[in-house]
């Protein structure tokens, strides 16, 4: 799971699953909208607000630099603050210094603006709004939230009363106060919501992960209770009887070839056991393995429609293709992304015909060249009744998954065709 998470961004967009989807669009809008809020709120003002002296074009025109280098300063560190977030990784040592170094520049423009009256006072006041959000993005990222206000309500405290030190406007100060505010709480917002929302997508991921290694791990224990149940009292028999027929050789008794037959005889019990609990364990009855994948599948909220139009097929076909939709559901389930999946078995020509179809391309190999083990299992389980086995990607924009299988029942003993 961890390896899978961080190279996620070397992996197409069609082989992500839900929650690397959102992250990755979350990760764009972050990137894209700390460009156009700081910027747009900085150059629409700069473009009307600056005064036309050379001191105020200058210092107009190091903000902007000052402004993009805190831009691509916030877009560098974002993934490294999310990592930290989510906690994947810690945050590097020393990660706030540039942008805080930036942020104070930013801010020391603004008050040279304001003190020169290089532009008026709305300018400065959205320079300084500007100024804060890249900074606000990554520290509420990487703070408790309750620091974070605490922090935030401070700084607008100070950048306020240098404001207001430099233009000495009652309501210019109480404007500057409430925008410095609006900006911090704006950009604990939009990086905690976010952020928040990827938190419990993965968790759900993880969980999901960690239902399927349990059921895997539960068939494993029910098997391991019924061979225990099986051959614990006959090993033990054949133990002791062994035991007992060593003892009466040493002392020559006739008893001892008794004992062995019957040791013999309880190890070819227990072969006859173990194959029927074998078979009861691969057996897969059809009907319920339809029912349990429709069950399944809409448990997992993947819309499942489900049409069986065979009735009284071979027990040794229902088998093969029992394993086949069990096989087909947990892929459709760990591997793939799917919203919807259509299961059809209809009879066709003499042969039934199992369709498994999903709109969601599952990792790896899509050839169907069974590059897979589930798939090699399968194919070797449909060649027991003269069965076939296809797999691939289909569809003009190669976004769905189909698999079909095909048992002719000509060839199944006792069944016409």
């Amino acid at each position: 799971m961890t390896g899978r998470i961080r190279n996620w961004q070397r992996r197409h967009w069609r082989e992500r699953g839900k929650a690397e989807r959102v992250e990755l669009y979350t990760v764009v809008s972050w990137y894209v909208s700390v460009w156009i809020f700081s910027l747009g709120w900085l150059l629409l003002p700069l473009g009307t607000g600056l005064g036309h002296r050379p001191v105020a074009v200058v210092l107009g025109a190091l903000l902007v630099g000052v402004s993009a280098l805190q831009c691509a300063a916030s877009t560098r560190l974002t993934r490294p603050a999310l990592d930290h977030y989510l906690g994947r990784a810690r945050l590097p040592a020393g990660a706030h210094r540039l942008p805080a170094v930036l942020l104070a520049l930013a801010l020391a423009l603004d008050l040279a603006l304001s003190a020169l009256h290089a532009a008026d006072a709305m300018t400065v006041r959205w320079a300084v709004s500007a100024g804060l959000l890249p900074f606000g993005l990554l520290y509420g990222l990487t703070v408790p939230v309750t620091v974070f206000l605490r922090r935030s309500a401070l700084l607008a405290a100070l950048v306020t009363g240098a404001v207001w030190l430099t233009d000495r406007d009652g309501a210019g100060l109480l404007a500057t106060g409430v925008m410095a505010l609006f900006q911090a709480v704006f950009a604990l917002f939009a990086c905690r919501t976010g952020a928040w929302t990827l938190s419990v997508l993965w968790e759900a991921e993880r969980a999901r992960e960690a239902e399927a290694r349990l059921a895997v791990a539960e068939e494993r224990l029910r098997f391991g209770r019924d061979l225990h149940d099986v051959l614990g009292r006959n090993l033990s028999v054949i133990s002791l009887k062994s035991e007992l027929a060593v003892q009466l050789a040493r002392r020559g008794r006739p008893e001892a070839v008794e004992q062995m037959i019957e040791v013999q005889r309880v190890a070819q019990e227990s072969q006859r056991e173990v194959r029927a609990v074998v078979r009861g364990y691969r057996a897969a009855d059809l009907g319920t393995e339809l029912a349990g994948a429709q069950g399944v599948l809409a448990a997992a909220g993947i819309d499942c429609a489900v049409r069986a139009e065979a009735p009284g097929l071979p027990a040794e076909v229902q088998s093969a293709l029992g394993w086949v939709v069990r096989e087909a559901t947990t892929n459709v389930l760990r591997h793939g992304d799917a919203g919807r999946c259509d299961v059809g078995l209809s009879v066709r020509e003499g042969r039934v015909v199992l369709t498994v179809e999903n709109d969601g391309v599952p990792d790896g190999p899509h050839d169907g060249g069974g590059g897979g083990t589930g798939l090699a299992g399968l194919r070797e389980r449909l060649a027991a009744v003269e069965g076939t086995l296809e797999a691939g990607v289909v569809g003009t924009a190669r976004d769905r998954f189909r698999l079909v299988a095909r048992v002719p029942l000509a060839r199944v003993e006792g069944v016409a065709p």
